[in-house]
């Protein structure tokens, strides 16, 4: 019989030591008593892992699974000890822990669809709204508050491989051109995919310079002048032109040669026009490199949908962020569990079996080879058992 349960099995693949490294470095467990970083990271990736929304359901949640806190290594579960870790322990330990197992997804993550090698990204942006009498910090508008979440997604394994959390009235494009903000540097003969909110013709050119090739929607306004003819069209590409910007103050930004496609979508018969710096992909590529875009949208709805960063456990911008880096930390786990045992249905389908599965006594390997209505009757004939 499997003494462990699948939750105890899933923090297994958390190094405590690299999880030691980054509590020391931020003093962390430098005054507890009770509830050490490690149980209060726990308990948070429970509640993300358990879907639970507030304190009370944690520690209602969590009692009633006492017997097997021995696994865990959990010695209290008071809300109270819980709120007060949250607002006071420094956030940043969990944004350490993430992108060292990120590191370690990436290494198993599978390539993206297209046929080239080259790296491919997305950057774009979401708000999470926010009651501004509860969270008077995160002030967007007048009567309205939020945070908006910058993510720089890898299309290998759909990973988010930058993450940054900023005032919702930061600008998209501002993430990117100030390094205060932390947006790595990506590798010579990169492709990054981005919306017309990232259109800094500067910005586009730092890139260029830098060798890495980028996709963009053009804006109406975009005065140009046109040099020759790239390539001839084809079914859906109307026009692959070589053009240079034109007004006097976006061509110093730009002063060299950019790409112009115009494809219109066969399915809905819009027009579209792509901005980009590379000459080699075909036009049909650039459309679709484009299309893929919509991947990083995908990305945030799972999260919204899957993840518990729309309700959060405390009210101070330190007890946010923690709940934040904790959901991702979690989104990577998946990932990884995904990658590693190569589970063919989706992420959604993996999640609600853990969450069925979490505290049962059961191998997580087997548990992934039964769908969702199997671990649910199965997890009804053991409380059945129990009772007999």
């Amino acid at each position: 019989m499997i003494k462990h349960t699948v939750f105890s099995q899933l923090m297994q693949l958390i190094y405590r030591y690299d999880f030691k490294k980054c509590v020391d470095r931020y003093g962390g467990d430098r005054y507890s008593k009770r509830l050490t970083c490690w149980q209060q990271f726990v308990i948070l990736l429970f509640a993300q892992a358990r879907g639970l929304k507030s304190l009370r359901d944690i520690q209602t949640s969590l009692r009633s699974q006492r017997r097997k806190w021995y696994h865990l290594g959990l010695e209290s579960v008071a809300k109270s000890t819980l709120a007060d870790a949250n607002n006071t322990r420094d956030c940043d330990i969990y944004k350490e822990l993430f992108y060292d197992l990120l590191s370690r997804c990436r290494a198993l993550a599978p390539k993206h669809r297209f046929k080239f090698k080259n790296p491919l990204y997305t950057m774009d942006s979401t708000l999470i709204n926010l009651c501004l009498s509860v969270f008077p910090w995160a002030r967007y508008r007048k009567m309205k508050g939020a945070l908006k979440i910058h993510t720089l997604l890898d299309h290998s394994g759909c990973l988010p491989s930058f993450i940054t959390v900023t005032d919702a009235k930061v600008h998209d494009v501002r993430v990117v051109k100030d390094p205060r903000f932390g947006f790595p540097a990506l590798l010579p003969d990169s492709i990054i995919t981005v919306d017309r909110a990232y259109i800094d013709y500067a910005w586009l050119y730092t890139l260029t310079q830098q060798r890495v090739y980028f996709v963009t929607r053009t804006k109406k306004d975009m005065a140009y002048t046109v040099l020759g003819q790239h390539s001839d069209a084809k079914k859906s590409v109307e026009k692959d032109l070589i053009i240079e910007l034109a007004w006097h103050m976006s061509a110093p930004k730009y002063p060299q040669k950019l790409r112009l496609v115009v494809y219109r979508d066969p399915e809905s018969g819009k027009k579209l026009s792509f901005l980009t710096n590379n000459f080699t992909l075909a036009a049909q590529t650039i459309a679709d490199l484009y299309k893929a875009r919509w991947q990083v949208e995908t990305f945030y709805k799972w999260i919204k949908q899957n993840l518990k960063i729309k309700t959060f456990l405390g009210t101070s911008y330190n007890a946010v962020m923690t709940q934040i880096w904790t959901a991702m930390i979690y989104y990577l786990l998946l990932s990884f569990i995904k990658f590693q045992t190569r589970y063919g249905h989706s992420m959604q389908e993996l999640a609600r079996i853990i969450k069925e599965m979490l505290m049962e006594n059961v191998s997580l390997i087997e548990t992934l080879r039964l769908d969702y209505q199997k671990c649910k009757t199965l997890i009804l004939k053991n409380y059945q058992l129990a009772f007999i």
